[in-house]
C-alpha cells in the first residue's frame, strides 16, 4: 500500500489515485510508494489549513500551549530516533553516523529551541508624538503557510520550518521533495501522536506539479523554500502574482581562504569533511579553495591523500563516510560537471569517477575529486555542483583573493583558516556570505541565523529571525482621551 498524504488530521490517497516510488539511492531498489499529490490534493490541505487556522482548539490556544506541543515533538524524536535515523539514511543515502548525530538530533533541538520561544513572542510599545495616544504592536501569525523542503537533509530542514512556523500560531501544508518523503511522513505522525489539532499539519508528497500548487494556491499566506537557486527564482516570480510572503534558503559555492599562516594539517582535514559531508550534497558545502601561493602545493597533496582513504559505501555501515547521491539524474549531473572541468583545463588530481566494487555497483556512488590549477572562469568554480568535488585554487595576496572569493552569484556560506585573529575578523568583515566560517567545519545551530546574499536566497531561518519570517506585526492605536 502507497504512503498516503496528511490532510485534516486524516491519511488519505491522492484524488488521481496516482502513486510514485522512492528508491534507496545505495542499491537502486525501491523502498516505496507514495502518493502523488495534484491540484485538488493540494487545495484540499489549503482548506484544511484554513480552517484549523481559524478553530479555537488552535487560534485561541494559548503561548504555553503550542510551546508544550513542540516539546512534546521534540520527546517523539527523540524516542523514534533510531527508527527515524535509519528511514533517513535508507531514504536519502547519507551515512547513518550523519542522520543520528546531526540530522535526526538537530530536528529535535529545533523544537525545542521554538517550543521555548512560543511564550516569547511579544509587541512593542511605541513612543509617538500624538498627545493622550497609546500605541503598540502586536505580532500575528501570517495564517496558512507552505513549506517546501529538499532532499538533501529532508528530516532537518522541515523541522527548522515547521517549528517556527508553529511557535508563531500558523498553520501548514508542508511538501518534501520526491525524491525523499518518507521521513517528512513520518514527521506528520509524530505531530498528530503529540497531540496538535487535526488541520494544523498537513503533509503532501508528490513532484513539482503539487509544490507550484501550492505557491500559486491564493489560499496560502507565505512560502518558505529551500532548494535549488533556479526553483527558487521561479517561485519568486509566481508568487508576486497576489504578494505572497517568500523565504528562499537556495544554491551556494562557499570558499574556503587557507592564509599563509594557517595549519594546513587541521585545514586540510576541516576542508574534507567541509567539502565531503553528505557526499558534498550541502548548500554550505566548502567547494572553492584558495590557497595562499606558498602552501597551495602542499595542500593539494594532503588533501587528494587524504580524499582517498575515505570510505565510500551504503549509508547504514556506520564505517562510511561517504555515502551515494541520490539518484542516477544527479550522478550523471556530477560526471557532467567534473567531464566538463577536464575539457576546460583543471588538472584532475583524483577521483572523477564512479566508484566500483563490492556493495557499489549498483548504487550512486561517485568518488572524491579534487580539481587543481583551476580559473575562476570555469563552469566548475562558477556552478553549484552538489557533490564530492573540490576546486584549488592559489593566490597572492589580501585583496586578491577577497575580490576572487566574492565574484560569485551566491553568497551562502565561507570559511576561513587562519592562526591570526586580527585576520580572521578583517577578512570575515569583506567576505560576501550569510556566515562566515573561522576554522571550523560549517555548523547549524537553532540559536543561530542561517541564510545567503544574492542568489542564495531571501530571509534567515533559524534563531529569533525565523520568528520574524512568520509574524505580521500589527499596530494599534488608543485614544485615551475618551
Amino acid at each position: 500500500m502507497a504512503e498516503q498524504l496528511l490532510i485534516g488530521g486524516e491519511w488519505v490517497p491522492a484524488a488521481s489515485g496516482q502513486v510514485s516510488e522512492t528508491f534507496d539511492p545505495a542499491g537502486g531498489t525501491k523502498l516505496a510508494d507514495f502518493a502523488e499529490a495534484g491540484s485538488a490534493d493540494v487545495d484540499a490541505a489549503v482548506g484544511a489549513a484554513r480552517a484549523a487556522f481559524e478553530d479555537p482548539a488552535w487560534r485561541d490556544l494559548s503561548p504555553d500551549g503550542r510551546g508544550r506541543l513542540l516539546w512534546k515533538v521534540a520527546d517523539l524524536i527523540e524516542r523514534d530516533a533510531a527508527a527515524l535515523a535509519e528511514l533517513e539514511t535508507r531514504d536519502q543515502g547519507m551515512p547513518i553516523a550523519l542522520t543520528t548525530n546531526v540530522n535526526v538530533t538537530l530536528a529535535a533541538q529545533v523544537f525545542r529551541y521554538y517550543a521555548g520561544w512560543a511564550t516569547k513572542i511579544e509587541g512593542k510599545l511605541s513612543s509617538v508624538s500624538v498627545p493622550d495616544t497609546l500605541h503598540y504592536t502586536r505580532r500575528e501569525p501570517l495564517g496558512v503557510v507552505g513549506l517546501i523542503t529538499p532532499w538533501n537533509f529532508p528530516f532537518a530542514i522541515a523541522a527548522w520550518k515547521l517549528a517556527p512556523a508553529l511557535a508563531t500560531g500558523n498553520t501548514v501544508v508542508l511538501k518534501p521533495a520526491e525524491q525523499t518523503p518518507l521521513s517528512t511522513l513520518k514527521l506528520g505522525a509524530l505531530c498528530l501522536e503529540a497531540g496538535i489539532p487535526a488541520g494544523v499539519v498537513n503533509v503532501l508528497t508528490g513532484g513539482p506539479e503539487a509544490g507550484k500548487a501550492l505557491v500559486a494556491h491564493r489560499g496560502v499566506n507565505k512560502i518558505s523554500f529551500t532548494g535549488s537557486t533556479e526553483v527558487g527564482q521561479q517561485i519568486a516570480g509566481a508568487a508576486a502574482a497576489d504578494l505572497k510572503r517568500v523565504s528562499l534558503e537556495l544554491g551556494g559555492k562557499a570558499p574556503s581562504i587557507i592564509t599563509r599562516g594557517a595549519d594546513i594539517d587541521a585545514a586540510v582535514a576541516g576542508n574534507l569533511q567541509g567539502a565531503l559531508f553528505n557526499t558534498g550534497q550541502a548548500c554550505g558545502a566548502y567547494t572553492r579553495f584558495y590557497v595562499d601561493a606558498e602552501r597551495a602545493d602542499e595542500f593539494t597533496e594532503k588533501i587528494a591523500a587524504a580524499a582517498q582513504t575515505l570510505k565510500i559505501g551504503p549509508g547504514l555501515d556506520f564505517d562510511t563516510v561517504l555515502g551515494p547521491l541520490v539518484s542516477q539524474e544527479h550522478l550523471d549531473r556530477v560526471t557532467g560537471y567534473v567531464d566538463g572541468g577536464v575539457e576546460q583545463g583543471a588538472q584532475l588530481v583524483t577521483g572523477g569517477k564512479r566508484a566500483s566494487g563490492p556493495g557499489l555497483d549498483d548504487g550512486y556512488f561517485f568518488t572524491p575529486t579534487v580539481f587543481s590549477g583551476v580559473r575562476d572562469d570555469m563552469t566548475i568554480a562558477r556552478e553549484e555542483i552538489f557533490g564530492p568535488v573540490l576546486s584549488i585554487f592559489s593566490y597572492e595576496d589580501e585583496d586578491e583573493v577577497v575580490a576572487r572569493a566574492n565574484d560569485t552569484d551566491y553568497g551562502l556560506a565561507a570559511v576561513l583558516w587562519t592562526q591570526d585573529l586580527t585576520s580572521a575578523h578583517r577578512l570575515a568583515a569583506r567576505i560576501h556570505a550569510g556566515t562566515v566560517f573561522v576554522n571550523q567545519l560549517p555548523l547549524i545551530d537553532p540559536g543561530a541565523p542561517w541564510g545567503g546574499f544574492g542568489l542564495s536566497g531571501w530571509g534567515r531561518e533559524m534563531g529569533t529571525y525565523a520568528l520574524d519570517e512568520f509574524t505580521e506585526t500589527k499596530g494599534v492605536w488608543v485614544n485615551l482621551a475618551r
